[in-house]
């Protein structure tokens, strides 16, 4: 078993009744058709607007009159059908996978994309691994981010790794080449949620969920930067997120990265490569933990995918022929 996402759009306005009530207590009388646990967690991660803003705090006393909109992601169950799909597993054992993963692959089945996922391989490559929670993935990596992740072949595996990913014993590395010339390494400190406008996005807000990404520079380009990033929570997008609050969007991201920024003098080379990169330059290059049953430190490194190896060395070789001093 798996899930699918339908949207849920609802509006009300609160009347007498309602004064002074709380938030959630008001959402369960106005739509009763939703338990009250699915309704706080919709508040929680701010899809619940009162008067057109956002709020996420279910004890928020209500006023006469206030317009109440919910707009959501319901998780539906469906069945997911196991597909013959290769996967590229870099390690396994009757316990955990390691898999690298490639672009255009999603992880989850969804709204567009009701299978050729990794869990419909996952379904056909492990006997009996439609037993364990999603099919034992754990994390995600965005439909167009490469790299490692590990997947959980028994429930109890699975219940030992989500742990590790709460209490951040799992080490998550990647690779990214983002815009501009960064002055140096450093950590982007700031709460992410869904934007305030665009639900299907996030964005860094004060009533975010924390989340904090480590990053040191590899190498300095005329208007690029090759990065090293490491974090300390997993929230959705966190990356793309926090590298754009800081001015330095992932080359490549076709949501948070906005047009190409061309140094002057680029060749066609250049430009034609950084313009047919249509995704966002992210690659989970290095995955370390404890292993489930044995207590082990294990950890795996995955290459550069060819692609994005190949705009780093247009970008390179861009900077050998021009310097620094021609932006």
């Amino acid at each position: 078993m798996t899930q699918t996402s339908n949207t849920v759009k609802l509006e009300a306005v609160t009347e007498s009744q309602h004064f002074g009530q709380r938030l959630d207590q008001v959402l369960a009388d106005l739509f009763p058709e939703y338990s009250r646990s699915k309704l706080k967690s919709w508040i929680l991660d701010g899809n619940v607007t009162v008067n057109g803003e956002v709020n996420t705090t279910p004890r928020h006393k209500m006023q006469l009159e206030e317009v109440v909109r919910v707009e959501a992601e319901m998780e539906i169950q469906t069945r997911s059908e196991p597909q013959d799909i290769e996967l590229d597993i870099l390690y396994e054992d009757e316990h955990i996978l390691i898999i690298n993963k490639p672009a255009d692959m999603v992880v989850h089945p969804g709204a567009g994309n009701s299978d050729g996922t990794m869990l419909n391989a996952l379904l056909a490559h492990v006997p009996n691994i439609d037993k364990v929670p999603r099919a034992g993935i754990v994390h995600r990596l965005d439909k167009d981010t490469t790299g490692l992740m590990v997947v959980a072949k028994t429930l109890p595996a699975q219940t030992h790794l989500v742990a590790q990913l709460q209490e951040r014993t799992m080490s998550r590395e990647y690779e990214a080449l983002a815009m501009g010339t960064m002055v140096g390494g450093g950590k982007v400190d700031e709460p992410i949620g869904r934007h305030a406008t665009k639900r299907t996005l996030m964005a860094v807000r004060e009533n975010g969920k924390p989340a904090t990404t480590h990053f040191r520079v590899k190498e300095k380009f005329r208007a690029h930067t090759y990065i090293r990033l490491k974090l300390e929570s997993g929230r959705t997008h966190q990356i793309r997120v926090h590298m754009t609050h800081i001015k330095h969007p992932l080359a490549g991201d076709p949501v948070y990265g906005g047009r190409p920024r061309l140094p002057k003098g680029a060749s066609d080379e250049f430009v034609q490569t950084l313009r047919n990169f249509r995704r966002q330059a992210l690659h989970a290059v290095q995955l370390s933990l404890f292993h489930p049953e044995t207590e082990e430190w294990m950890s795996w490194q995955a290459p550069l995918p060819e692609d994005m190896q190949q705009l780093i060395d247009v970008v390179r070789k861009d900077t050998q022929e021009h310097g620094f001093d021609e932006l």
